[in-house]
């Protein structure tokens, strides 16, 4: 199937954002990388705002789809220890820059957060009451784990060993298959 012009720009502005940063996207470097004309982006997007917008849904989709595949269902038909479990072992792998920017850039703007919101909400919510139950404590701390090596992925410049990054990763998703028993 082939790829809509919509969505070839918006993975070209990711790219933008890899290498330049999120303040580098505008229309004149995101045609240049599309390799379209400032026109035709302006056919799919009307404001440099619309297109940033786009981008955070469309990179939050992305990360959704991944967990979807990681669970082999929606989040709708699977239950919170396969949602979650699904949760760490996309987060345990490594993210890319324009992800982890276009995330910190969507936390000052609520229009902007609300994709990222929305996925992780269906996904892997904090617990109500953690102190009420350790088991809940210790999966939104798996949480917290897997979130740390995605973070810590996204922020070095050498990648872990992938040996040692799935080590990892499976040994958080031991810790959640623990408390399933």
């Amino acid at each position: 199937m082939r790829t809509s012009k919509r969505t070839q720009i918006l993975e070209a502005a990711a790219r933008v954002v890899e290498r330049e940063g999120v303040k580098s996207v505008t229309f004149d470097s995101v045609a240049a990388e599309a390799g379209l004309t400032k026109g035709g982006l302006l056919y799919h997007f009307a404001s440099r705002d619309d297109l940033v917008r786009a981008i955070h849904r469309h990179l939050a989709d992305q990360w959704e789809a991944g967990m979807t595949a990681a669970a082999g269902k929606p989040p709708a038909e699977a239950t919170a220890a396969e949602r979650l479990t699904a949760y760490t072992r996309v987060a345990t792998q490594s993210a890319t820059r324009a992800e982890l920017l276009f995330m910190l850039e969507g936390a000052t703007t609520a229009d902007h957060a609300a994709p990222w919101n929305a996925v992780i909400e269906r996904w892997a919510p904090p617990p109500a009451a953690p102190a009420d139950d350790p088991a809940a404590l210790d999966r939104f701390i798996a949480r917290l784990a897997a979130d740390g090596l995605w973070l810590y992925e996204s922020l070095t410049a050498e990648r872990l060993d992938p040996g040692i990054r799935q080590a990892v990763a499976e040994r958080i998703a031991a810790t959640l298959a623990r408390d399933d028993d």
